[in-house]
C-alpha cells in the first residue's frame, strides 16, 4: 500500500509534504524547548508565552524554507549545503525570536535559551526526518526490486566513493568491504563492515554476493588480474574499477583514442562512401528485411530508415531482437511506417502474405544462422534456414514481382571448408539461378569479411577474455581474416542494391586480410595491458593458440574467380562467377531436402562435397557433418 502511494504521487505533491513536515517541526522544536529550560514557572503559562512568538515564526520559517527550496531537494541529493540552509532557517529564527523579546511591553519576556533550544531542536529535528524518511521509502522501493548485493574490495577512497554512489541505486546494494590492510578489519567505514580477504568466499557463499568490485585503482594491473581470476571462481561476476579521478582526467582522452584503434584493427582506411541520396533507390519504397533483429539486419534498419521509404517491414524469429529494434526505430520519431512480423523465412505462406498484403519493392535477406561453430553441430537446421529459407524467399518475391531482392552473404561462402560456408553457398547459387529466370526482380549478392562487433565476431570475444584477465585465444599463429565495420558492411548493401543489373556479385575491396594474432596484440595493449608470450613472459595477459576448430580455416577468400567488373563506386567490384544450371541446382537441392527430411548426414556431407568449389575443381572440400546425424 505504502508502496503504491509513494509511485502514484508526484514531485510537487511530495515536496508539500516535506514543506508541511517542517512546518510541524517548529511546533514540536517549540514544546522540546520548553522541556529542556528549567523555570520556576507554571508549565502552561510558558507555553502560552512562547505561542506569541510562534505566531510570527511559523510564516518566517516558511518563507525562508521556501526561499532555500529546501522541500524541492530530492531526499536522495539532501547534502551538506541543505544541511546548512536549514541551520540558516534555524539560525533566523533564534535571532528574530530574541529581537521580538526586546519589544517592551509587545511581547512577553521568555529566556533566550528558550529560543536556542527551539533554533537547535528544530535543525535537528529537520535533518533526521529527512535521514529517517529516505530510509524509510529507500526500504519500500528496495524491497519491491530485488537488488544485487555487492562486495567492494577495497576500502580506500574509491571505495568508499563507489559506495556512497551505490547507495541510493535501485538495482545495485553494496554489502561490505574487504580490504588487505588489517589495521581497517573489523572497522565500519560509510556503515559497511570491513572484512578480511581470507573470508570472502565465506560472505560470498553466506550473504549471496552477486558482484565482486576491485576499488584498488592504485595497484598493479596485474595483481588485479590475478586477483580478478582467482575471485571469478566464487561463482559471482568480477569487475575491476578505474578510480574516479583516472575517469574524469582521462575519459575525453580515451574517447577520442578509439577511432584510431578501429583503423588500426581494420589495416586500412575506412570506407568513405555517402549512402544513396534520397532519391535513389529506396525513396518512398516499402522494404523487407529479414534477420532484421541481427547485427547486419538492424544496422540495415537503422540506415534504411534515414533514407524515407514508406514502410520498412522487419522479420525475424527472434521476439526479443525483434522487440528491441522495433523499439529503437520507433525512438527516432521518423516518418516510415514500420511493421515487425514475428516468424521464420521457413514459412512461405507467411512470406507470400507479407509480400502481397505490403506490396514490397525491396527485399534485404540477411536472416542466417552463422555462427561457423554452431552451425557446425546442428547442420540439418543450418541447411534448412540459410538454403531452404533462402530459396522460400527468394521464389516468393520473384513470384509477387518485387524490384530488387539483395542476399546478404559471407567469405565463408567461397570454397567452403565448414557446413555454415556450404549453405551460404548454395544460398548464392539459389539466388545466381533464379536470377537468370526472372523477368522482373532483379537479383544480387554481397559478400565481405568478418563485421567488427557483430554477434560471433572475434573482436568482442578478445574483449571479454582480456576484461576477465585472459587468456585470449587465437586458433593459429597465421590464420588471417578480412575485416569491416558494421557501417561499412550495411553502406555496401545499400549500394550495391542500387547498383544491381541482376545475378550479380558485390564485394567490397578490404585490402589486405589482418592476422588474428596481431589483433589479439593490438587489443590488449590497447587495454593498457601487455601481451604475455615468449618474447614477454612477465606480459600481463596470455595469448593460448587452441588450433583450428572444425570448419574453420587459416585465410578466407572473397573471390572464387578472377574476373572482375567495376562499378561506379571504386571500393565495390562486381565478380564474374560460375554457377549451377537450372537442372543442377534441382537436382542439389532435392539432395539436400532429402538428406534434411531423413536426417541422413552421409547424404548431406556428399551433395555437398560434390557441388561445393574447392582448391582443388576434382576434389570437395571433404566435409564432416557432426552434431545431428
Amino acid at each position: 500500500m505504502l508502496y503504491n502511494l509513494l509511485t502514484t504521487l508526484n514531485r510537487s505533491q511530495k515536496g508539500w509534504i516535506l514543506f508541511s513536515v517542517d512546518l510541524v517541526l517548529v511546533f514540536v522544536a517549540a514544546f522540546i524547548s520548553l522541556a529542556l529550560v528549567k523555570s520556576t514557572e507554571p508549565f502552561n503559562v510558558r507555553i502560552s508565552e512562547l505561542a506569541t512568538y510562534i505566531v510570527i515564526l511559523l510564516p518566517l520559517a516558511g518563507a525562508a524554507l521556501n526561499f532555500f527550496g529546501l522541500h524541492q531537494v530530492k531526499l536522495n541529493a539532501y547534502g551538506m549545503d541543505d544541511i546548512g540552509h536549514t541551520l540558516i532557517v534555524a539560525g533566523m529564527m533564534i535571532f528574530v525570536a530574541e529581537a521580538l523579546s526586546k519589544i517592551g511591553g509587545v511581547f512577553p519576556h521568555v529566556p533566550f535559551a528558550t529560543f536556542l533550544n527551539l533554533g537547535f531542536s528544530f535543525a535537528v529535528l529537520s535533518v533526521g526526518s529527512r535521514v529517517v524518511i529516505r530510509k524509510i521509502v529507500q526500504r519500500v522501493y528496495f524491497s519491491r526490486q530485488g537488488r544485487k548485493l555487492v562486495l567492494i574490495y577495497g576500502a580506500g577512497q574509491t571505495g568508499q566513493q563507489l559506495a556512497a554512489a551505490l547507495q541510493t541505486d535501485d538495482e545495485f546494494e553494496v554489502a561490505c568491504f574487504v580490504d588487505d590492510n588489517p589495521n581497517l578489519h573489523k572497522l565500519t567505514v560509510h556503515g559497511l563492515r570491513v572484512h578480511s580477504p581470507n573470508n570472502v568466499a565465506m560472505l560470498v557463499e553466506r550473504i549471496g554476493i552477486d558482484r565482486v568490485i576491485l576499488a584498488m585503482p592504485s595497484a598493479d594491473q596485474a595483481v588485479r588480474q590475478r586477483l580478478a581470476k582467482k575471485l571469478s571462481g566464487l561463482g559471482c561476476e568480477v569487475l575491476s574499477l578505474p578510480s574516479f579521478a583516472d575517469m574524469v582526467l582521462h575519459g575525453e582522452k580515451i574517447k577520442h583514442a578509439a577511432p584510431a584503434k578501429m583503423r588500426t584493427l581494420l589495416g586500412r582506411d575506412a570506407l568513405e562512401a555517402e549512402l544513396p541520396a534520397k532519391e535513389s533507390t529506396y525513396l518512398g519504397q516499402n522494404i523487407l528485411v529479414t534477420g532484421a533483429g541481427g547485427s547486419i539486419g538492424s544496422e540495415l534498419c537503422r540506415q534504411l530508415i534515414r533514407l524515407e521509404p514508406a514502410q520498412i517491414v522487419l522479420i525475424d524469429h527472434s521476439e526479443h531482437a525483434l522487440y528491441n529494434i522495433k523499439r529503437e526505430l520507433d525512438g527516432l520519431g521518423l516518418a516510415p511506417k514500420l511493421t515487425a512480423i514475428l516468424g521464420s523465412v521457413e514459412r512461405a505462406e507467411m512470406i507470400r502474405e507479407i509480400l502481397e498484403i505490403h506490396t514490397i519493392d525491396v527485399v534485404f535477406h540477411a536472416a542466417a544462422y552463422k555462427h561457423v561453430n554452431i552451425v557446425e553441430g546442428n547442420a540439418f537446421e543450418g541447411v534448412r534456414n540459410n538454403v531452404f529459407g533462402t530459396r522460400i524467399v527468394a521464389e516468393e518475391a520473384r513470384r509477387a514481382c518485387v524490384g530488387r531482392f539483395i542476399l546478404v552473404s559471407t567469405d565463408k561462402a567461397v570454397r567452403p571448408e565448414s557446413v555454415m560456408g556450404c549453405t551460404k553457398r548454395f544460398a548464392e547459387l539459389v539466388i545466381q539461378d533464379l536470377a537468370t529466370r526472372s523477368q522482373y526482380t532483379k537479383f544480387s549478392m554481397v559478400r565481405f569479411g568478418n563485421v567488427l562487433g557483430s554477434s560471433g565476431s572475434v573482436i568482442p570475444l578478445f574483449q571479454d577474455q582480456i576484461r576477465g584477465g585472459g587468456p585470449v585465444t587465437v586458433t593459429h599463429p597465421e590464420v588471417t581474416r578480412y575485416f569491416m565495420t558494421i557501417n561499412e558492411a550495411v553502406r555496401l548493401v545499400l549500394l550495391a542494391g542500387g547498383f544491381s543489373r541482376g545475378g550479380d556479385v558485390f564485394v567490397l575491396d578490404m585490402g589486405k586480410p589482418v592476422k588474428i594474432l596481431e589483433v589479439a596484440r593490438k587489443m590488449i595493449l590497447a587495454a593498457g595491458y601487455t601481451p604475455r608470450d615468449k618474447k614477454n613472459p612477465n606480459g600481463d595477459i596470455p595469448i593460448v593458440i587452441t588450433g583450428l576448430k572444425p570448419g574453420e580455416k587459416i585465410h578466407e577468400e572473397l573471390l572464387i574467380g578472377s574476373d572482375m567488373l567495376t562499378t561506379p563506386h571504386p571500393k565495390i567490384l562486381r565478380a564474374q562467377e560460375k554457377y549451377l544450371s537450372e537442372l543442377e541446382i534441382a537436382g542439389a537441392l532435392q539432395d539436400l531436402r532429402r538428406a534434411v527430411d531423413q536426417r541422413d548426414a552421409d547424404l548431406l556431407r556428399n551433395t555437398m562435397n560434390r557441388w561445393m568449389e574447392s582448391g582443388d575443381a576434382s576434389d570437395g572440400p571433404d566435409l564432416t557433418v557432426v552434431g545431428e546425424g
